[in-house]
């Protein structure tokens, strides 16, 4: 018996879809959550990325000390095969010191194959932003706020000139920056450490 592709509606494919999605974000979700991090191993990491950052872009070190809040994700882990899932935790910063721990988790359809690893650092510009944030029960970009993706100018310099949004992002993978990339559709939220 031919199975013909034709005969096949976009509806019934949805539902395969739906499920292999749900199987690649539970694989990402479990393996990430079974080496979940303690409060002070993401306290160390957040303090790891904040200095590479400093380090590698020039007035980074100024420029996050006019921010609200600085939510800082070391490691969001990214896997796909055609349909993809990504997890990470990480802390929010007010005044340089922690005051609640995040995980983001996103999906996504389309081609892509493998794992990554990425660095994200949201910097909250105002406070009514920040307060939005902290007091929302899952936080979603691109729904309940938007986010600008920064990036660096030549030199490798923050040009906070143009830097008028209230919730800026930067993402790095392992080679720096990232210019590419969206973080529209993720979901921040709360967790216990």
């Amino acid at each position: 018996m031919k199975l013909r592709l034709g005969s096949i509606s976009k509806r019934n494919l949805t539902i395969p879809a739906a499920i292999i999605l749900m199987a690649v974000c539970f694989v990402v979700f479990q393996s990430a959550d079974s080496k979940a991090a303690t409060a002070k191993e993401i306290n160390v990491s957040v303090d790891a990325t904040l200095k590479n950052f400093y380090q590698d872009v020039k007035g980074a070190k100024e420029y996050l000390k006019t921010a609200k809040g600085i939510l800082v994700f070391p490691s969001v882990y990214k896997a796909g095969f055609g349909i993809g899932g990504e997890y990470g935790e990480g802390a929010l910063r007010i005044g340089g010191k922690t005051v609640d721990y995040y995980s983001t988790i996103a999906g996504s359809l389309g081609f892509q194959l493998g794992a990554q690893k990425k660095t994200l650092i949201l910097v909250f510009t105002q406070k009514k932003s920040l307060k939005s944030f902290r007091e929302s029960n899952g936080w979603k970009a691109g729904v309940d706020g938007s986010v600008a993706l920064v990036t660096v100018g030549i030199g490798g310099s923050i040009d906070t000139t143009n830097i008028k949004d209230p919730i800026v992002a930067f993402a790095f993978d392992q080679k720096g920056l990232m210019y590419n990339l969206t973080i529209e559709g993720s979901k921040f939220s709360k967790i216990k450490k």
